[in-house]
This record gives structure tokens, C-alpha cells and sequence, in this order.
């Protein structure tokens, strides 16, 4: 029997990136694609790049840090987020 992956699409919940209190941080050079921080993301909000590299989008993501607990090469870091900055 198959089973089906669920995929979220990416700002089911609408926007709700201005809240968030801390926001990940992808070190490109140490990210293995292994795909499990897109999987595990429950707003899907981590994209894949034309060249292959992720993109996380900053806008809906809530800041709660399960792509950063999966990461087996610790290629993503949680970073505390000051009031009023722009994520890069």
C-alpha cells in the first residue's frame, strides 16, 4: 500500500511572519539538501531556488523552529529577532 505524502501550501495560515520572536537562518554551505526542514515545516515556507538552493519565506514563517530541529547537518539557526528589524 502507498502512502500519501501532505505537503501545506506555502501561507495557509496568511501572513504571520510579524510576530514571530525568533527566525531561522540557512548556512547554504553547510545545507546538505536533504530536504527534512521542507518537509517538517508546517507552513511550508521553505522553497527550492532555480540552481537548487532553499529559500525560506520569511513572511509566513512563525518562527517555531522545527527546521532547525531536524536539520541533521545543523545547517539551520534560530535567531533572535529585534523588534521592528527586516528579515534577510
Amino acid at each position: 500500500m502507498r502512502s500519501a505524502l501532505s505537503k501545506p501550501s506555502e501561507g495557509a495560515s496568511g501572513l504571520t511572519g510579524m510576530w514571530r520572536i525568533k527566525r531561522p537562518l540557512m548556512d547554504s554551505e553547510r545545507c546538505k539538501m536533504c530536504m527534512l526542514c521542507w518537509l517538517y515545516c508546517p507552513e511550508g515556507t521553505i522553497t527550492k531556488r532555480k540552481g537548487g538552493k532553499l529559500r525560506i519565506v520569511y513572511e509566513y514563517c512563525k518562527g517555531c523552529g522545527i527546521c532547525a530541529e531536524v536539520c541533521p547537518s545543523k545547517a539551520i539557526r534560530m535567531l533572535r529577532r529585534e523588534r521592528g528589524a527586516a528579515d534577510r
